[in-house]
């Protein structure tokens, strides 16, 4: 199998948690689809620069912010696929095939269904909406993981500088070349137990709907993190 995708993942003090998406990864090593894995750091406190060396990551630091951090990433990768995935994300088994596959047959970006780490009812239901929204209305989040060529992401014009939403930007600009991949991104459900999964659900709504109604990217940044 070519090794045909780039892996890029932001992280801010996120070496105490990565480990299990690297886990993940690793089969993709394993039969050589993935080419490099670039880590690109918003200025973290912690030993992440020193594992990304251990694991023969690409290492890069810049300005935090995700839409940033996942902009600086792709423009250093090499291959001619990239696969956005945050650091807490694991991609279910047999994950490297369905890619290969996409990237055979097809030139949309695809994402990722979701689902939590968290098998609680609740988790269901939320994982449940955050799919119906990826699917009927062309919404996955970042979390959902992004898989696109470099010639699409240059066409688009890549991720956005801001704060907050870049994956709704993202996606928005996908419109009509997005594909739902066979492959469940495993997220973390710490911050939905921390906030209360109907709070932090209804919290993620209400910035989705002021963004798509124009509100300003830094505006909407600075309410998310008075109520983090």
């Amino acid at each position: 199998m070519p090794a045909s995708l780039s892996i890029v993942i932001p992280t801010l003090n996120a070496a105490s948690k990565i480990g299990p998406t690297l886990a993940s990864l690793y089969e993709g090593i394993d039969i050589g689809l993935i080419k490099e894995l670039v880590i690109t750091d918003g200025g973290s406190v912690d030993e992440i620069e020193i594992l990304s060396e251990e694991i023969g990551a690409v290492f890069i630091n810049g300005e935090a912010g995700r839409g940033t951090q996942l902009h600086n990433g792709a423009l250093i990768t090499k291959a001619p696929w990239i696969l956005f995935i945050h650091a807490d994300t694991i991609l279910s088994k047999g994950w490297p095939n369905v890619i290969f596959e996409h990237i055979s047959k097809y030139k949309d970006a695809g994402f990722c269904k979701l689902a939590f780490d968290n098998n609680g009812f609740i988790s269901k239901i939320i994982s449940l909406g955050a799919n119906l929204r990826s699917n009927l209305f062309g919404l996955p989040y970042g979390d959902q993981c992004l898989l696109i060529s470099r010639e699409l992401y240059n066409e688009t014009g890549g991720y956005l500088k801001i704060p907050l939403m870049e994956d709704v930007a993202m996606a928005k600009a996908l419109k009509g070349c997005l594909r739902i991949m066979p492959i469940t991104a495993i997220t973390s459900s710490k911050r939905y137990e921390a906030e209360g999964w109907i709070s932090r659900s209804i919290k993620n709504m209400t910035l989705l709907i002021k963004f798509l109604f124009g509100y300003d990217p830094e505006h909407l940044a600075n309410i998310y993190k008075s109520k983090n």
